[in-house]
This record gives structure tokens, sequence and C-alpha cells, in this order.
């Protein structure tokens, strides 16, 4: 059964490539959803798949890439939805 989670990633996040970061790391584990910035300096993503892999995505956001600064991760269980692919907002 899939599992699906948004999650909303404080910090230095925006305009380092984490929403392409995420994208990349969600195809190579078979995870569907997106990722968008919001108007607060926040990135907002969905995560959809199987347990493991989304479990790996939720390790990711708190790490983001090179040149991010995460400061905190929110989580929130949502239901599946069944989205096909990953895509940027």
């Amino acid at each position: 059964m899939p599992t699906r989670r948004r999650v909303i990633v404080h910090g230095d996040v925006q305009g380092v490539g984490f929403r392409v970061f995420f994208e990349r790391a969600a195809r190579t584990r078979g995870v569907a959803g997106w990722a968008r910035n919001r108007a607060d300096g926040t990135v907002e993503a969905v995560f959809e798949g199987g347990e493991e892999a989304v479990e790996s995505m939720l390790r990711l956001a708190g790490e983001g890439p090179r040149a991010a600064r995460v400061t905190r991760v929110e989580t929130f269980p949502e239901e599946p939805e069944g989205p096909h692919g990953f895509r940027v907002r």
C-alpha cells in the first residue's frame, strides 16, 4: 500500500535547487508527487510511493542540496491519491 506525506521545509531553501533536488531523488526512488516554492520562503512537497522510498525522501528533505540550510521540516500524513510522476511546480 502506498504512503503519502506532505512536507514543508524551512530555512535557506529557495534559490538553491531544492525542487530539482527533490525531482531527481523522487525519480530514482519511484516516488510520485510534486514540489513548489511558497511565498513565505519555504519549500512544500508531496511524496507518494512505497513506505521505504517515501521515508528516504523525508530524510533527504532534512539534508537538502549542498547550498541549502534546512532549519526545520514539518511532515504531515495524507491519504494516498495515486499520482504518477514527480513535478516541479
